[in-house]
């Protein structure tokens, strides 16, 4: 069986970071149809994460969770996104990880953000290092801005979340991205529509 596991970097409790990772597991399932698809939250984590990055041993939850993605054949990596990049707590977790757990894993890139600037947080912070790291990421990645959780984005949130996890099921099946030329989508002009909203 396909194994997929979702890192959920969100801080809070509520988190729209696990929201957003919650609607990306159910849309992965919901296409590929037979995955065991896990999310992973890093919050309770976080102590463990920092003793890891410390002394370099991992603690037995925390070993766990890297056990678990690198034994993954793709992943969902969710993070919020503060002042332009990704927290700590996930660079840190990615830190603990060994140089080579994911080389040509598929992985499908998300990210929350208090405002539609941070959008491009995911081009210009999040695939360089996953591309460091020799992963192979879904060509959509998914940013959720406050505005798309209300009913004035017209569920574009969902379109884009639906589009990023069929790319991701593609890979898992062996096919190609499932992208084509001629696919009519707009992935972020309901996001940028927050900006001039007061």
């Amino acid at each position: 069986m396909t194994r997929i596991v979702a890192i959920s970097a969100g801080l809070s409790d509520p988190s729209t970071t696990r929201m957003l990772a919650d609607r990306l597991v159910e849309s992965v399932e919901r296409q590929f149809g037979d995955a065991a698809v896990e999310v992973v939250s890093l919050r309770e984590l976080a102590h463990e994460i920092t003793d890891a990055t410390l002394t370099g041993f991992a603690p037995p939850r925390l070993q766990d969770a890297i056990d678990k993605v690198m034994a993954a054949d793709g992943l969902i990596a969710v993070t919020p996104i503060f002042k332009a990049s990704f927290p700590g707590l996930f660079k840190s977790f990615i830190d603990v990880l060994e140089s080579d757990a994911l080389i040509g894993k598929p992985v499908l890139l998300a990210a929350t953000g208090g405002t539609a600037r941070h959008s491009l947080a995911i081009d210009h912070s999040l695939r360089p290092l996953f591309a460091y790291l020799q992963a192979l990421t879904v060509p959509t990645g998914v940013f959720a801005s406050p505005y798309d959780w209300g009913t004035d984005g017209q569920d574009g949130l969902g379109q884009r979340i639906d589009r990023a996890a069929g790319e991701l099921v593609s890979l898992l099946k062996g096919a190609s991205t499932g992208r084509a030329r001629t696919d009519d989508i707009d992935l972020f002009s309901d996001t940028f529509l927050s900006i001039s909203q007061p």
